[in-house]
């Protein structure tokens, strides 16, 4: 008994009353994040380019990244009572949309850009594909999926663990593999 109360103390509660001081803070820089959020040790760039509704968990090393430029609006625009577990990436240079109530495995990859080709400059000089990328409400997310630039998840689609999600899919669609593939609908 007296194990699990030291641990709930030392674990939850420190990781809690370090997110209740974070959050202040980013909302000094620009961020705007809705109440009863929580946010452990998350790295995040250009808070005021970032938007972030009621009753969100952060787990450890998640990464809310908009590109490193100057942008007036909103380039991450996350709803409700979402879920992220460790070491979830959200990449934007353009827009990423995500709704309520998902759930976010570890590892999770968002991205809504590519770099491009030119074949008469280097990778490094050949500059972005920017497009953006949409998550429904109630979407599951498996651990060390991939979605790339340019898909719209519809609401209650699962992505399986590992998927490599390259189009878009309407609602209660399950997918999975790389490519990602339709293998059943829930609806």
């Amino acid at each position: 008994m007296i194990r699990e109360v030291l641990s709930q103390l030392w674990f939850r509660n420190r990781l809690g009353l370090a997110s209740r001081l974070r959050i202040p803070f980013y909302r000094l820089l620009g961020l705007q994040v809705g109440p009863a959020c929580r946010m452990e040790r998350v790295r995040l760039r250009r808070p005021s380019q970032i938007a972030i509704g009621r009753g969100n968990a952060f787990s450890d090393g998640c990464w809310l990244w908009p590109a490193d430029t100057a942008y007036s609006g909103i380039r991450i625009r996350i709803g409700d009572y979402n879920y992220f577990n460790r070491d979830v990436m959200i990449d934007a240079c353009g827009s990423i949309e995500i709704g309520d109530h998902n759930m976010f495995g570890p590892g999770v990859y968002l991205t809504d850009s590519n770099h491009r080709l030119d074949a008469s400059a280097w990778i490094t000089s050949s500059g972005m594909e920017v497009g953006r990328l949409v998550i429904g409400n109630g979407c599951w997310i498996g651990a060390g999926a991939i979605l790339l630039k340019d898909v719209v998840l519809g609401d209650r689609c699962v992505v399986g663990a590992g998927a490599v999600v390259t189009r878009s899919f309407p609602p209660g669609s399950v997918v999975a593999g790389v490519p990602a593939r339709l293998i059943r609908t829930r609806l």
